[in-house]
């Protein structure tokens, strides 16, 4: 089966617990269904998201995320092919952004938008290497 991996950010639109838990109960389910695997990684100021599975499915995927009102300014970095997915386990895995990401600062200051698709794709990388840490909100 050809497969592809999609990466793009996003600033959230009304950022809170309710949001991000309807957003990925849907994806969840959606995915499940059509076989895309991936993982979310949100705070207040920022989305960043690998989608993987077939280009159609993936394509139907982004299709709904660029009509979803709860995403501003969503940029697409990169669709490349894979041979194999790096989150196969997860429907949609969310993950809190870790210290070794681009800060808040850096985000405000342009740092996504001069960054590369492989600085990109090294984070999900490194990400998939590491034990899952939950989203908590008080």
């Amino acid at each position: 089966m050809h497969l592809v991996q999609l990466i793009y950010h996003s600033r959230p639109f009304g950022f809170d617990a309710s949001a991000l838990d309807d957003i990925l109960g849907v994806a969840r389910k959606h995915n499940r269904r059509r076989g895309v695997t991936g993982a979310l990684l949100c705070r207040p100021d920022l989305y960043l998201q690998m989608l993987e599975g077939t280009r159609e499915a993936v394509t139907r995927t982004f299709g709904r995320i660029l009509d979803d009102e709860r995403h501003s300014d969503v940029v697409l970095v990169t669709v490349h092919d894979i041979d194999e997915r790096l989150f196969r386990d997860w429907d949609m895995r969310d993950d809190l952004p870790r210290p070794w990401m681009w800060s808040r600062e850096q985000v405000a200051a342009g740092a996504l938008r001069d960054a590369d698709a492989a600085a990109f794709r090294a984070v999900f990388e490194r990400l998939a290497r590491e034990p899952r840490q939950a989203p908590q909100f008080a």
